[in-house]
């Protein structure tokens, strides 16, 4: 999630529980990561969602956040343990970086492409490696500066074009400012893997009419807006899917720049 102002994501938390073994078949570990001032707090158990009393504790006491990135295992690598629990993250450029992946890649520590060098993974999973590969790669234009828009986007989509020949690669990448998403495909509950891999869905909400977008609540007082990001559609509500290899970017609750698909 990306908001223009700080909100809650309750009834997104109780979504999340439901497809973390409820529901669904993802049973090996979930977290969440919330964003605020270049930090994150972050909650990560190797267990179900489903079952974890974290997740009553979120829904009673659910943190305010503009930046959210959550996700539900399904082991393909690594064991059901706490270091291979997503999302992950690390400093760079004095801010915390985030990152999630649904998808495998294997084979990828053994690929000159993705070095991880300064960035090791402390788990065993193809996509810590992944991420420690793309900060490799971002590393040297955070020397100094923040980086433009323009540079960050052209490293996260040349490393997701490389990454996709690996297998599905959907990821989730956050700074502190920008969410990037790269779709991809994705294993469906039928074992077929095919796009989309993920779903954009962007909504405003006007002061004084306070309310529900697609689960994340909105305070009276404020013109919110909100744009979510997830593997499949959480609500009845007009997702869009992205195209197969489509990478984008959200900043305050927009869509800002989006990146067609390349070989």
């Amino acid at each position: 999630m990306s908001a223009r102002f700080p909100t809650t994501v309750r009834l997104s938390i109780d979504e999340l529980a439901r497809h973390g073994g409820g529901t669904g078949p993802h049973r090996d570990g979930w977290g969440i990561a919330f964003a605020q001032e270049g930090d994150a707090t972050v909650i990560r158990e190797p267990s179900a969602a489903h079952e974890s009393p974290w997740i009553g504790f979120l829904l009673d006491h659910p943190p305010r956040s503009a930046l959210v990135v959550a996700h539900i295992r399904r082991a393909t690598q690594g064991a059901r343990l706490l270091r291979n629990t997503q999302p992950f993250t690390r400093e760079l450029g004095g801010r915390v970086h985030v990152f999630a992946h649904n998808g495998m890649v294997p084979g990828i520590e053994h690929d000159l492409r993705f070095p991880a060098d300064r960035f090791r993974p402390v788990g065993d999973t193809d996509s810590e490696h992944a991420f420690c590969a793309l900060l490799e790669r971002l590393a040297p234009a955070w020397i100094g500066d923040a980086p433009s828009l323009g540079q960050r986007l052209e490293i996260v989509v040349e490393f997701a074009r490389a990454l996709r020949s690996l297998g599905p690669a959907n990821f989730l990448y956050a700074d502190g400012e920008l969410v990037f998403a790269h779709g991809h495909q994705r294993r469906g509950d039928d074992g077929v893997i095919a796009p989309p891999g993920l779903h954009v869905l962007c909504r405003q909400c006007v002061a004084s009419t306070d309310g529900v977008i697609a689960g994340v609540t909105i305070p009276a007082d404020v013109d919110q807006e909100v744009a979510l990001i997830a593997s499949v559609p959480l609500t009845t509500e007009p997702w869009s899917a992205l195209a197969e290899g489509e990478v984008v970017v959200l900043r305050e609750g927009r869509l800002i720049q989006r990146v067609a698909p390349s070989s």
